[in-house]
């Protein structure tokens, strides 16, 4: 991928920099960099998303058949590379980045005609039903089951670690429908609204202290067979292919980069034992590596960007990047722990609500510090284990 920027590519970035100006608020911002998780709280994407929708921003990864912007790969890389400068919230993104790119593929007319322009609106929320207890890094192993009963699948069953679940108007969810042949011929995948009867969601509090995540118990949902995206039983084809998606291409990069340059300033402006930081010779080795890890993320996603550029799809080396994205994103908020000292330990929950007038106890920058810590060790977990993702390296990329 050619890096260099041409003249338009320059008129792009400042079109994109005055459109942060003009609509990315101060509690935007704000609500951004105090959220803990990948997500920014719920209220303010959904303030964001209609300024995108509006802008005709909203699907950059879209065809333009279906929406989107029709934007180069060097066009798509300025705007992330903005907006993680901006401090822009990461909207709530699994209908735009995971089910809509499924329903592109594999969907029928109807249920495309049906759902994607909902999904580029806003109007529905998404959230995902693969994992369950003792299913979650091996998906093929699942027990949700779905009967038929005339026209309708019955679901029995409950997922687990279902993000953002509290909110959802729909799920996109994998089924067993067959107890036949290899586990993994047996699932099919559909699209269930979160307001039939027979759902109840449980919430999990992490560590952090959020409610993100939930568990979702599924007795006697009706779901109609026409929800079923792709054929029945080959559900694990269009499962692949969605992860695909929640692993890579989705500006890994511009995110880390944004927390490690708050992590530069800490240790080039504060002082710590009578000196900077970064004057401290372990803590700059510490930081040196994490830069040129980066440097490595950055070069990763270009590569992939262009991938999806020339195939539409990220394919297995989307892997790659979420080994690397996910490893970075750790060693950054430890590196962060580490620099905050005595006042990344402080319980301080009121203080991280976006609009609040609660007086830190410490440095304000440090008060999302320990939450982002704790929620981050679940990074090699979610999308597929870190141990997963390098077998797919191994089979798919590097045919061992």
């Amino acid at each position: 991928m050619d890096m260099e920027m041409t003249a338009a590519d320059a008129a792009f970035r400042d079109e994109v920099c005055n459109f942060f100006d003009a609509k990315l608020t101060e509690d935007m911002r704000e609500a951004s960099n105090l959220t803990s998780g990948v997500f920014a709280e719920m209220e303010i994407g959904r303030r964001w998303h209609p300024a995108l929708y509006e802008q005709g921003w909203i699907a950059p990864a879209w065809p333009e058949e279906h929406g989107g912007t029709g934007w180069t790969p060097m066009q798509r890389y300025i705007y992330d590379s903005e907006a993680g400068a901006a401090g822009a919230p990461r909207l709530f993104s699994m209908g735009l980045r995971m089910v809509g790119p499924v329903v592109m593929k594999f969907g029928t007319d109807e249920q495309k005609n049906f759902y994607l322009p909902r999904i580029r609106a806003g109007d529905d929320v998404w959230c995902q039903g693969y994992s369950e207890p003792g299913s979650g890094s091996d998906l093929a192993s699942l027990q949700t089951r779905a009967v038929v009963d005339g026209d309708h699948y019955v679901v029995n069953g409950t997922k687990l670690w279902t993000t953002g679940a509290q909110y959802a108007d729909r799920m996109f969810c994998l089924v067993r429908t067959s107890t036949e042949g290899k586990p993994q011929e047996g699932i099919s995948f559909i699209l269930i609204d979160m307001d039939t009867p027979g759902i109840k969601i449980e919430p999990i509090i992490t560590l952090a202290g959020d409610h993100e995540v939930n568990q979702v118990f599924l007795d006697d949902v009706r779901v109609p067979i026409k929800n079923r995206v792709g054929e029945e039983n080959d559900g694990w084809t269009v499962a692949k292919y969605l992860l695909e998606f929640e692993r890579g291409g989705a500006a890994y990069a511009t995110v880390l980069e944004a927390a490690l340059e708050k992590l530069r300033a800490v240790a080039e402006n504060e002082c710590a034992n009578n000196g900077r930081l970064i004057d401290d010779d372990a803590f700059a080795a510490k930081l040196a590596n994490l830069e040129v890890r980066q440097m490595a993320v950055q070069a990763t996603e270009h590569r992939i960007m262009s991938d999806i550029a020339q195939r539409g799809r990220p394919g297995p080396a989307s892997s790659i990047m979420k080994v690397l994205g996910s490893e970075n994103n750790q060693l950054i908020s430890e590196l962060a722990v580490e620099a905050s000292q005595y006042y990344g330990a402080v319980y301080q929950p009121e203080a991280r609500v976006p609009g609040n007038n609660v007086a830190p106890i410490g440095p304000a920058k440090s008060v999302p510090v320990m939450p982002k810590y704790l929620n981050f060790r679940a990074a090699t977990i979610y999308a597929g284990s870190s141990e997963v993702q390098r077998n797919i390296m191994a089979k798919l990329v590097l045919g061992l």
